[in-house]
């Protein structure tokens, strides 16, 4: 199922964004977001709407959760555009190295594109990173920094009865 396109349009009509989807061990995962964070009310909205078009159109087999959430202030960077969005932040990775150790990176991302990024980190400098060879990554928050503009973190969910 191609959730991008399917989810956009709902979330947009509510003038929210998809940050990011994911259907994992029967939770269908949807992280929004706009400008300005996102509130309950805008989460428990696009929770319905979501829920709305899944039980009109029926897209998954059985029974699964829907998980609508923000990003949060630590928020996850799985794709090139996510990567792109943290430019200038301080973020955390772990880097697969072949044969060698796995390799965790902190710093100030300096830039991304479809392939790569390069991250000024904290112990080791600069240093460039081809994305499909990231484990897991996410934006750090620092305590006693200036207050963010990113999502408040929070969560609304349902289950549906399909099945």
């Amino acid at each position: 199922m191609e959730w991008d396109t399917t989810l956009r349009p709902i979330l947009s009509s509510l003038g929210l964004e998809l940050y990011d989807v994911e259907f994992s061990a029967g939770t269908l995962n949807v992280v929004v977001n706009r400008p300005g964070g996102v509130d309950l009310e805008s989460l428990t909205k696009a929770n319905r709407a979501i829920s709305a078009w899944l039980d009109a159109n029926d897209p998954i087999a059985g029974r699964f959760t829907l998980d609508v959430s923000s990003p949060g202030l630590e928020r996850r960077l799985r794709t090139p555009a996510h990567f792109h969005g943290a430019v200038g932040e301080l973020v955390t990775l772990r880097e697969l190295r072949g044969g060698e150790p796995t390799r965790r990176l902190e710093g100030t991302l300096l830039g991304a594109n479809e392939t790569s990024l390069t991250i000024d980190d904290n112990d080791l400098g600069s240093l460039s990173v081809n994305l499909d060879r990231i484990e897991r990554a996410r934006t750090v928050f620092a305590w006693g920094a200036t207050k963010p503009v990113t999502s408040k973190g929070a969560k609304a969910s349902s289950t549906s009865k399909k099945g």
